[in-house]
C-alpha cells in the first residue's frame, strides 16, 4: 500500500525542517575568542612556557582570530604567580597590541552596607592593561558553596561591572566587553531555574556585552544545552551576546555547540586544538570545520589552509606527544581512508575534504576491507613510486593472501611498511627498496 498523501507531506517537513537548520549555520558568522594560549595547557602533559606564548600569539592572530584569551588571573593564589601573569606583564611593557586580548576575572564583592571590593584578578585585568574579560560566576547549589551566597552575588554584580567599565581601557580606549561567564552555566538551568533567569533579566539591564554558558563537565545533552541556550536568549535579547563553552565528558560536545547556534548563541570560546581541561572540549578548529562542511562563507576570513596543522603542532607543544590518531576532524587518522568508499569528495553535499582545512588524504591497511585503491595508495606512501605503477592483479592477490591469513589464524599489521612490502612481494610485486 502506498503512503498517504498526508505521510509524505509530513515526511517532506522533516526534510525541509532539517535543510533549514543547515541554512542556518551556512550563514551565521559566529562571535569567536581563542584560548589555545589558556585551554588547551589546562589539560596538556606539559603545558606552556612565556617563550611558548609569546611564540603562539602571532600565529593565532595570522590565522584569523581576532579575540584571544590571553589568560587566567588566578583566583585561589592570586600572589603566587602564572606564566599566564607574565605573559601579560611582558605584552604590557614591550607594548604589544592587546587589542581583542581577554582575560578571565572573578566577581569583586560588595558587604550589605554597600562598600564594594574589586578582586585581586580585577586589579590584576587593569595593572597589565588587558582590555577585555570573560568574567565569571557561579549560579548553581554546589558551585557558589564557599563563595558567596545568592543575595552576595545578585548584590555585588552591578558594582562589579561597574568598577570594570570604570576602571578598564577597552579596545581602541573605549569600553570593555565584559562576559558574564556562568561557569556552571547547565548545572544553573537545571538545578536552579528561578534564580539563574532573575541573575539573566538583571544582566539584561548591564552594560555588558554578553553572557556566556559553559558545561563544565560536558555531560549535558546537547537537546538540554539546546533548550539553556533558548532560554538565555529570551531573557538577553540583542545585542547582548551569548556564548557557550563545552566540554567533551559525555562526547555531546560539537552537537551541543550546533545546538546551541541554532537556539539563538552568538558565538563560542575555545582552544584551536581538541585538549582542554578534561579529556578534550568542542574545540573552535572543529568548530570551523563543521562550518565549512555545510558552506559557510564566512569561515574563508580564516587561514582554513593552516587549521589541520596549526591545530596539531598547538597540541604537540602542550602534550610533547603526537595528537591522538582517531580524533575525529584533527586526528592523524581522521582522513587515513580505509575503504576508498569513504573518501570525501569535493562539492558533495556535507563532506569535508582535508584539503579544505590544509590537509590530505592518506591511506591505512586494514585486512578485512581495504580494496586495491587503498593498498596502491599505501604503497605508494611507503615506497615513494607513483600509484599507477602497482599492478591491479598484484593488489588484488594481496587482498586474497590477507584473507587467506586471517583465515588460517594469522594476525598481521599490514599497515606496517615492512609487512606491507613482504604482503607485495608475496603477492607476485617485484621486491623494491624503501
Amino acid at each position: 500500500m502506498p503512503p498517504s498523501r498526508t505521510a509524505i507531506d509530513l515526511a517532506r517537513a522533516s526534510l525541509a525542517a532539517a535543510n533549514d537548520k543547515v541554512a542556518r549555520l551556512a550563514t551565521v558568522e559566529p562571535y569567536l575568542i581563542d584560548l589555545s594560549l589558556r585551554e588547551n595547557p589546562v589539560g596538556a602533559r606539559v603545558g606552556q612556557t612565556l617563550a611558548d606564548k609569546l611564540s603562539i600569539l602571532p600565529r593565532v592572530r595570522e590565522f584569523g582570530f581576532k579575540n584571544v584569551l590571553l589568560g587566567t588571573l588566578d583566583y585561589a593564589m592570586p600572589e603566587e604567580l602564572e606564566v599566564d601573569d607574565d605573559f601579560m606583564m611582558y605584552l604590557r611593557d614591550h607594548g604589544v597590541d592587546m587589542t581583542g586580548g581577554f582575560a578571565f576575572t572573578d566577581i569583586g564583592i560588595a558587604s550589605p552596607d554597600g562598600v564594594f571590593t574589586p578582586s585581586p584578578s580585577q586589579q590584576k585585568l587593569k595593572a597589565y592593561g588587558v582590555p577585555n574579560t570573560l568574567h565569571e560566576i557561579y549560579l548553581s547549589p554546589a558551585g557558589m558553596k564557599g563563595l558567596y551566597d545568592f543575595e552576595t552575588l545578585r548584590r555585588s554584580l552591578p558594582p562589579t561591572i561597574a568598577w570594570l567599565n570604570e576602571n578598564i581601557r577597552g579596545d581602541g580606549g573605549g569600553r570593555p566587553r565584559v562576559l558574564i561567564n556562568i561557569v556552571d552555566g547547565c548545572d544553573a538551568f537545571a538545578e536552579n531555574a528561578d534564580e539563574t533567569f532573575e541573575i539573566l533579566s538583571l544582566l539584561a539591564s548591564q552594560p555588558i556585552e554578553g553572557v556566556s554558558i559553559e558545561d563544565d563537565r560536558g555531560t549535558y545533552m546537547p537537546f538540554q544545552v539546546g533548550a539553556y541556550v533558548a532560554a538565555a536568549r529570551s531573557l538577553l535579547p540583542p545585542p547582548l551576546k551569548i556564548l557557550v563553552h563545552m566540554h567533551a565528558g559525555g562526547g555531546f560536545e560539537n552537537a551541543s555547540l550546533i545546538e546551541s547556534l541554532l537556539n539563538g548563541a552568538d558565538g563560542v570560546w575555545g582552544g584551536l586544538p581538541k585538549r582542554a581541561a578534561i579529556i578534550g572540549h568542542a574545540s573552535l578548529g572543529e568548530l570551523i570545520a563543521n562550518l565549512v562542511r555545510v558552506g559557510n562563507p564566512h569561515m574563508s576570513s580564516y587561514r582554513l589552509d593552516q587549521l589541520l596543522p596549526l591545530a596539531t603542532s598547538l597540541q604537540v607543544l602542550d602534550d610533547e606527544a603526537p595528537v591522538p590518531e582517531d580524533l575525529p576532524i584533527l586526528g592523524a587518522n581522521a582522513y587515513r581512508l580505509t575503504l576508498d568508499f569513504f573518501r570525501q569528495r569535493p562539492g558533495r553535499f556535507m563532506d569535508l575534504v582535508p584539503e579544505a582545512i590544509g590537509g590530505k588524504y592518506g591511506y591505512r591497511i586494514c585486512p578485512l576491507v581495504s580494496d586495491t585503491t587503498i593498498l596502491a595508495g599505501r604503497l605508494a606512501e611507503v615506497t615513494g613510486r607513483p600509484v599507477e605503477t602497482f599492478v591491479q592483479e598484484v593488489l588484488l592477490q594481496m587482498i586474497r593472501l590477507m584473507r587467506r591469513d586471517l583465515r588460517a589464524g594469522e594476525r598481521i599489521v599490514y599497515d606496517d611498511p615492512a609487512e606491507l612490502m613482504k604482503l607485495y612481494v608475496r603477492a607476485g610485486g617485484a621486491d623494491v627498496k624503501q
